[in-house]
């Protein structure tokens, strides 16, 4: 059985990281390559991070695209509070790669391509705003349905972690995030930011997944020490329900594509994942 294709779309800040190098440590999976967008981070921010995430890993042969810059419309946020400045903790590599390593092509155009090339066979996910997705389904409506399956997030009881109601990557770009879920009508998965808190894991095993003796660890403790030092407030600025995904209990919204809500996780099996992550 082949390796199961992966294609990032990321805003690389702290979390980003994470998941790029838990994908990079699966070994039943392929990631075809990385786009990136605005979010966590300004985009030059994350290009770069993203590259120094795949150099820590030694897999500089996966091909990373810039993309979107700033939102469909409204205006520029990040979580510069939460992940550093940077997007990295503020704990700079002077031997970072730099962003001539960056693929010519765009992420919009290389998302569009890497699909098409591989129909049926790729599962897109995307954990930034979502600009470049829905830049890439108005250029090619079609996309979607040679998607196999999307992964997004999202919040699902209106709990936001951003705004009263509104999860990051949501309200840094409401316009895009409607856009992807009405027009990607393909195998859809959230994974919301309840989910997230609900599945939590307790900083004691933070504390051993960073004490691991390899540089992967030692390179997420250093990116990771700013995140842990935050004290999190909640940005109210705005209309409160901006960048709030809408749950339609009753099928009153004339939307045929159902999405999936990801409620549990095996903790046991993601925290071997995660601890395989840095080896």
């Amino acid at each position: 059985m082949g390796k199961t294709k992966l294609l990032l779309d990321v805003d690389t800040g702290v979390d980003d990281a994470q998941g790029i190098m838990l994908a990079l440590a699966a070994p039943d999976v392929q990631v075809l390559g990385i786009t990136c967008t605005h979010g966590n981070t300004a985009l030059e921010n994350s290009c770069r991070n993203t590259l120094r995430v795949l150099k820590e890993c030694q897999r500089g042969d996966i091909p990373v695209y810039r993309g979107s810059a700033e939102p469909l419309l409204g205006r520029m946020m990040d979580a510069s509070d939460f992940h550093g400045k940077d997007g990295l903790g503020d704990a700079p590599d002077p031997q970072a790669p730099g962003l001539d390593q960056l693929q010519a092509e765009g992420a919009v155009a290389a998302l569009i391509r890497l699909v098409t090339e591989n129909p049926g066979e790729v599962n897109l996910v995307a954990t930034g705003p979502l600009t470049n997705l829905a830049l890439a389904v108005k250029l090619d409506p079609s996309l979607p349905e040679k998607l196999k399956g999307l992964y997004i997030m999202g919040v699902f009881h209106s709990r936001g972690n951003t705004t009263v109601c509104g999860e990051f990557n949501f309200v840094a770009d409401p316009e895009s995030a409607f856009i992807v879920l009405t027009q990607y009508r393909c195998p859809t998965f959230i994974a919301s930011w309840e989910f997230s808190c609900r599945n939590k894991l307790p900083w004691s095993f933070c504390d051993e997944w960073l004490a691991q003796d390899t540089g992967k660890a030692r390179f997420m403790g250093r990116i990771y020490n700013h995140t842990m030092e935050v004290a999190v407030s909640v940005e109210t600025e705005g209309q409160y329900a901006r960048g709030m995904m809408v749950l339609d209990y009753m099928e009153l919204l004339p939307h045929k594509h159902k999405a999936t809500i990801i409620k549990k996780v095996d903790q046991e099996k993601f925290k071997g994942m995660m601890m395989n992550a840095l080896k």
